[in-house]
């Protein structure tokens, strides 16, 4: 796959087949489209072509909104490289570019840029300064500039019943098997290893604290998971806590993992988490002996959850 960091430095070897949207989750219903585009590119003997936006646009349009995504951008380009997309353009997206007029985005970027022979773009797509243009009017510069505008279906679409807001709410909820059911793979978290507290080596529960880089990545909610990891190309279980610690008065979220029959030492080591199961919410225990007697029997549910799966 092809990445270009913005839409000017892209050159068109071949005709494109383009899709465009920020494709947060790359999940099942966006996977419908993106086959699509991948489908009709080879039909039509072009290249298919994501444009896609970092920041996301609703941050840059309504500066004071906070807007957590599902997939960081490293995640996305991964996911979309795999399904085979042979051109992935990232624009940053900033208040110049919104102020395009929705002739000048499909002359100077579709046309003249992407050398589109096709598009295909979900119903509700809009476009151009405040998102004035709609599909139709998009069909009506397809037919003036000569490209196919295909058009996906809100029964398509609902059929799938699969949207980024969905799942969002869902990680907030702490629902991750029907997150995992969205997005059609495991939900992961990825960061640094960093040293913590260590309090669970004493107690027999030694973890891995991990430290996300990325502020804009949705953190689900607080409580304990089953989750794993590929750790020099061996698949490692273990049992996962995102709070804030409160039986030692923590204040800060952390997010932290006990590996099962694992001793290796991760620190300072990039891994990624795969989330697997909720067991609990995040509690306050009396002691710290008790909070080490709930750990065994977090155990022994995380392995339960693990054998069946």
């Amino acid at each position: 796959m092809k990445i270009v960091n913005s839409i000017q430095l892209y050159k068109a070897e071949k005709p494109t087949v383009v899709t465009i949207g920020t494709f947060d989750g790359v999940h099942l219903g966006h996977k419908k489209i993106l086959e699509q585009i991948i489908s009709s590119a080879h039909t039509l003997n072009c290249e298919s072509l994501v444009l896609t936006f970092f920041p996301h646009p609703r941050t840059v349009i309504q500066a004071d909104t906070e807007m957590k995504q599902i997939n960081t951008l490293a995640e996305k380009l991964t996911l979309l490289e795999e399904l085979g997309i042979d051109n992935l353009v990232i624009h940053p997206f900033d208040a110049s570019f919104s102020r395009l007029t929705a002739e000048e985005f499909v002359k100077q970027v579709l046309v003249n840029t992407f050398k589109i022979k096709k598009i295909i773009i979900g119903h509700d797509h809009r476009f151009g300064r405040n998102r004035t243009a709609n599909i139709d009017d998009l069909i009506d510069f397809g037919n003036e500039f000569g490209f196919e505008v295909e058009q996906i279906s809100a029964k398509e679409i609902n059929e799938v019943s699969v949207s980024s807001t969905k799942i969002r709410n869902a990680l907030t909820e702490g629902n991750i098997e029907l997150v995992n059911c969205f997005l059609g793979y495991n939900y992961s978290l990825t960061g640094i290893v960093i040293k913590g507290k260590q309090l669970g080596r004493t107690i027999g529960y030694p973890t891995a604290n991990i430290k996300i880089e990325e502020d804009y990545k949705l953190i689900p909610q607080n409580g304990v998971y089953v989750a794993k990891s590929n750790i020099d190309g061996v698949t490692v279980f273990g049992m996962m806590n995102i709070g804030t610690r409160p039986t030692v008065d923590g204040t800060t979220q952390s997010i932290e993992i006990h590996f099962f029959d694992f001793h290796k030492d991760l620190y300072h080591q990039k891994i990624t988490l795969s989330l697997v199961h909720r067991m609990r919410s995040e509690q306050k225990f009396e002691s710290v002996d008790a909070l080490k007697k709930q750990l065994d029997k977090d155990k022994i549910t995380a392995l339960a959850v693990i054998e069946k799966l």
